[in-house]
């Protein structure tokens, strides 16, 4: 009899634990609407208790009372999810309350935001949302390049793929390249790949400056997916040790791409320097720049083939300490550098594109405004707070 009442007790409390709910207040300090913007609860951020799985719970928007779209994410590796993400819409400069509740997630639950190793073409890894996508290289395309092997590719710069369409391509593109049947180099309606990276730092690769060159680390040696789904991709990448001038630089980074953004979020994890050169190419130089330190944004405006491409860099409050408009005649090797603080042994910072084609960006002033009001928000982030 006790030993059956021990067995009642503890489902009663696992029930009570699975039931916890709690009211949680967003605030919007700007006077502007704020959304595509995500939240990150942990479990200790909400006040649950240890035992509660994250997985198990939604928000529901009280005053409409329909759950957002959420996903959880285990970002260290146990199996058990460490942050739940969702993206509230809130009007300029006002509140709204939410209910982190119950909830079991649909299975079919859309993937906006996906990457993945390929393979298929060589060793590539992708990443990408509903507006942009990138890519950057393996150690089997180094190895080709070193041994002089057709179809390698030797660079940690990243490459941007023009896609005009809401839904993922990365599959597809490569899908048809790979087979024969197309190619992603060429528009079919989709976007294409018509993005030159060369030995550049293309869209957000980083370099360290000694004695006045700059050096930078060659492909990626490892990788590993974190997170896919409708709000976030994220994965980390690692590099073999280089050398700046003498001084032995380690490399690894965590990448992310949220839903709605044009901008990844670069983590990067280095030792060896107390800053760190993070760069948007330059290509032939026939572009404008643009800068605003005390913002904290960098903006290169330029044709590409038919149209006109925003190539944007932009770093929380006082970490973007001066720029470099690096011009060289070596090939590929011209940079609109962003000189961001290394604290702790990392860096902080945000790079990624808008393509004219697309129509979200048709002016370079549209651009830059959009990179104004991305650094404005990062530093002003919307305000979380449990109700008691």
């Amino acid at each position: 009899m006790k030993k059956n009442l021990l067995i009642i007790a503890v489902l009663m409390a696992g029930s009570v634990a699975f039931s916890q709910s709690k009211i949680i207040t967003v605030t919007n300090t700007l006077p502007v609407k704020r959304e595509f913007e995500t939240i990150e609860l942990t479990k200790k951020s909400i006040g649950f208790s240890s035992q509660i799985r994250l997985e198990d719970y939604g928000v529901k928007d009280v005053e409409t009372n329909t759950f957002l779209t959420t996903q959880t994410v285990d970002n260290d590796g146990d199996g058990k999810a460490d942050v739940l993400l969702f993206q509230p819409q809130i009007k300029a400069s006002s509140q709204k309350d939410f209910e982190i509740a119950p909830f079991v997630p649909s299975e079919d639950k859309k993937i906006n935001c996906f990457s993945r190793f390929v393979p298929e073409r060589t060793d590539d890894y992708a990443w990408e949302n509903d507006k942009v996508a990138f890519r950057t290289y393996g150690p089997v395309a180094q190895k080709m390049v070193e041994d002089n092997i057709p179809g390698g590719t030797l660079t940690s710069g990243i490459d941007a793929w023009l896609k005009k369409v809401d839904y993922p391509i990365i599959d597809k593109w490569y899908a048809k390249t790979v087979s024969g049947a197309g190619s992603y180099h060429k528009d079919t309606g989709e976007g294409l790949d018509n993005f030159h990276v060369g030995d550049s730092r293309g869209v957000g690769g980083i370099a360290v400056k000694a004695a006045g060159e700059y050096y930078f680390s060659k492909n990626f040696i490892s990788w590993k997916t974190i997170t896919n789904g409708p709000i976030r991709t994220s994965f980390v990448l690692t590099y073999a040790d280089w050398d700046a001038k003498g001084n032995k630089i380690t490399e690894s980074k965590i990448i992310s791409l949220d839903y709605g953004s044009h901008l990844s979020k670069f983590e990067i994890n280095i030792t060896g320097t107390k800053e760190i050169a993070a760069g948007l190419t330059l290509h032939d130089k026939k572009g404008t720049t643009e800068t605003n330190i005390k913002e904290g944004w960098l903006s290169y405006w330029e044709p590409i083939d038919d149209s006109e491409i925003g190539l944007g860099l932009v770093a929380p409050k006082n970490t973007l300490l001066s720029f470099d408009n690096h011009i060289t005649d070596k090939k590929d090797l011209s940079n609109l550098y962003g000189i961001v603080a290394v604290k702790k042994n990392k860096a902080i910072y945000y790079a990624g594109f808008g393509w004219k084609t697309q129509g979200y960006f048709t002016t370079k002033k549209l651009w830059e405004n959009y990179l104004s009001s991305f650094a404005e928000k990062i530093n002003n982030p919307l305000v979380v707070k449990i109700k008691q």
